[in-house]
């Protein structure tokens, strides 16, 4: 989708000012709009009024993501990076697609955010890291609980492959 271009111009002060990035000139005008990234960016490009070069600059929906409180009660801001390092140490050599753990994180931040709330326990984004592997590959859903559930015996590592089996015979093959 593509607006039409605007000649519209951002004025020094104004809330929306963009700086050119090549004399920072602050006053600029819209020359085209388009949607980007599965509509959640709206590409600009722009003309500097100034030295009259061309610039694009990108407008997405600033996210706002609760604090993770941890268990020892330090608190944290969450951090997409860490839950898909842990993905990846989990799936490390198992036929599981970058797309796929990409995929996983953000249904993690979208829950996170429509859940509205300010902080978060840090059990609530294990266990749901732990929902998914285990719908996407059960050796990397092994491989992350045996680290996040900090097994202190075989018997409790057992127990979990036990319900782990349980449930993968209860749920009907795709």
């Amino acid at each position: 989708m593509s607006w039409p271009a605007s000649s519209r111009s951002t004025r020094r002060g104004s809330p929306d000012a963009v700086k050119c990035p090549f004399c920072a000139e602050p006053e600029n005008k819209v020359i085209d709009s388009r949607l980007s990234n599965q509509g959640t960016v709206i590409r600009r490009r722009r003309e500097c009024l100034g030295c009259q070069r061309r610039f694009t600059t990108y407008e997405r929906v600033e996210e706002i993501l609760p604090m993770v409180v941890k268990k020892d009660g330090r608190r944290e801001a969450f951090d997409r990076q860490k839950v898909l390092d842990g993905l990846k140490l989990a799936c490390q050599k198992r036929p599981v697609g970058a797309e796929q753990l990409e995929a996983v994180v953000d249904g993690i931040e979208r829950r996170l955010q429509e859940m509205g709330e300010k902080e978060v326990p840090s059990s609530v984004i294990g266990e749901s890291v732990m929902r998914e592997l285990a719908r996407l590959d059960e050796v990397a859903y092994v491989r992350f609980a045996s680290v996040y559930r900090s097994f202190k015996d075989l018997g409790e590592f057992m127990s979990e492959l036990k319900e782990l089996i349980s449930e993968r015979k209860s749920t009907p093959k795709k």
